[in-house]
């Protein structure tokens, strides 16, 4: 997050989460969980979960994120899986977003491979 407007700056992990995770709520997105894998993570501090409905769903709501974000200077470092909107992977460096098709989440399951992860609750109305 290097090209950040100045008051986003100061944000940190868990507010890029819980942003993330509004963003997604808002663009429908199904099954939204958000893990605090700080200190058994070496590369991020939360994952964001969510799921859609169809491929073009899943495509949607990772737009969504990218889109809002990029309005505010917050760039992913690395996106993959965009084009077949299976499994779409937006890492923000200390906030990785996961947006899977319904079907692809219960085979990778996430939270039982970090199942040492604190769930957090986060506000998304």
């Amino acid at each position: 997050m290097k090209r950040l407007k100045e008051e986003y700056r100061a944000q940190s992990g868990f507010e890029l989460a819980s942003t993330c995770a509004r963003i997604a709520s808002d663009a429908k997105a199904e099954d939204l969980t958000v893990l605090d894998v700080d200190g058994i993570s070496s590369f991020a501090d939360y994952f964001v979960i969510v799921n859609g409905r169809s491929t073009r769903h899943v495509q949607g709501i990772a737009e969504a994120i990218e889109n809002q974000l990029r309005a505010k200077r917050i760039k992913p470092s690395h996106t993959e899986g965009m084009r077949e909107g299976m499994w779409v992977l937006l890492d923000f460096d200390d906030v990785v977003v996961h947006v899977f098709y319904h079907e692809q989440r219960s085979f990778y399951n996430l939270e039982g491979l970090w199942h040492d992860a604190k769930k957090v609750e986060i506000e998304t109305d």
